[in-house]
């Protein structure tokens, strides 16, 4: 799994007017939480693109004062004018402390259905789970071979080790759907007459 490193500073002032000056300088303040201490920092906001603006789940190594802090992206503030970074969270990991977490799901193999002319349809990118540290994964493989047409994968068919997955167990994830094409086939097929049957030679003349 992908590591961002992330320099951060100790925050020494708090408030609205210390963020802003931080703000006005590039750079974005955040809050560490879930270890043995809360910590308030900030950070170069290039710093946080490559955690922020992405569809993967990475873990970041933060520097603080000169200690590392393992953590997770938990969640964002953007200014709702300039829809700029304006705040942090991120949530330490504890080796021996389960966190909560939203893990991208990877689809595997080619669906018998979409095979038969069906459309696979993605209803859920990511799953929220419930594991320790060492359990987390980049993503979760979720094997569609066997998905027919008008067949579901559900969220309860999803099985990871270590991880509990939280979502509603009767969720579909993703599903194959006839596509036009093959609906108007079909259509056409049942409206068309049945042959009609051969006609029977005649019967020869008696002599």
């Amino acid at each position: 799994m992908k590591t961002i490193t992330i320099e951060g500073h100790l925050r020494t002032e708090h408030g609205k007017k210390a963020a802003r000056q931080i703000r006005s300088q590039e750079n974005v303040p955040g809050v560490i939480y879930g270890g043995a201490q809360e910590i308030s920092f900030y950070a170069s906001a290039r710093a946080f693109k490559p955690l922020v603006y992405t569809g993967e789940f990475q873990t970041a190594e933060v520097t603080v004062d000169g200690k590392k802090y393992r953590c997770i992206l938990k969640d964002l503030q953007f200014d709702k004018v300039s829809d700029a970074l304006i705040h942090v969270d991120l949530l330490e990991l504890v080796d021996d402390k389960k966190v909560v977490a939203t893990i991208p799901l990877k689809f595997t193999g080619t669906s018998i259905g979409v095979k038969g002319g069906g459309k696979l349809i993605t209803k859920i990118k990511s799953l929220k789970v419930k594991a320790l540290p060492k359990d987390l994964k980049e993503f979760i493989p979720v094997d569609i071979t066997n998905l027919d047409l008008n067949g579901n994968i559900r969220v309860e068919d999803v099985k990871e080790a270590g991880m509990e997955i939280l979502n509603s167990p009767r969720i579909p994830i993703a599903s194959v759907v006839l596509t036009r094409q093959l609906k108007q086939e079909e259509a056409t097929a049942a409206k068309a007459p049945a042959a009609a049957p051969a006609a029977k030679a005649p019967a020869a003349a008696k002599k």
